[in-house]
């Protein structure tokens, strides 16, 4: 059984999600978020991210990150932002010493859904039927740190990773 962590990169909300994954058996093992204090100084906070990340890797111990790959939509600001605390995220696995795997938006709605343009709401029913979960997990960005997790367990499984 491989332990995968889902990120679900942020710097107010980076949320997470840990799977057991063995071939096509998949278990959901703990979810959750790291949160910043908003009126933090961003150094401050971006510094947050990095003592808790380091924690989570150290409590969970993963055999992979999954990570979503920057996506900027029309607030190029919040983007920025984002980019640094998904860069402070690869500095803590990369020193923590796991593999990374970097998945896009529509790679993660192909592999949960099947449809590369799903809805968010699409993946995260998915994600919670999958997962046999009574609900969608809470926060959302928990939900889609199992995404994530779920992308990783079905990419790195398939007959063509051995190739």
């Amino acid at each position: 059984m491989k332990r995968i962590l889902g990120i679900d990169p942020g710097f107010a909300t980076i949320g997470f999600g840990l799977i057991s994954a063995d071939r096509g058996s998949v278990q959901m093992l703990r979810y959750g978020a790291i949160t910043t204090p908003a009126g933090a100084p961003f150094s401050q906070r971006l510094g947050q991210i990095f003592e808790d990340m380091n924690q989570l890797l150290k409590l969970t111990k993963p055999d992979a990150v999954s990570i979503e790959e920057l996506f900027f939509n029309t607030n190029i600001t919040t983007g920025i932002q984002v980019a640094h605390g998904r860069g402070i995220i690869l500095l803590a696995c990369q020193q923590y010493g796991v593999p990374i795997f970097e998945y896009t938006p529509s790679q993660v709605k192909q592999a949960v859904v099947g449809y590369g343009k799903a809805e968010k709401r699409q993946v995260m029913d998915m994600t919670r039927r999958i997962l046999h979960l009574t609900e969608i997990p809470k926060p959302d960005d928990a939900a889609d740190g199992l995404a994530l997790a779920l992308c990783h367990a079905r990419s790195s499984t398939s007959l063509l990773s051995g190739v």
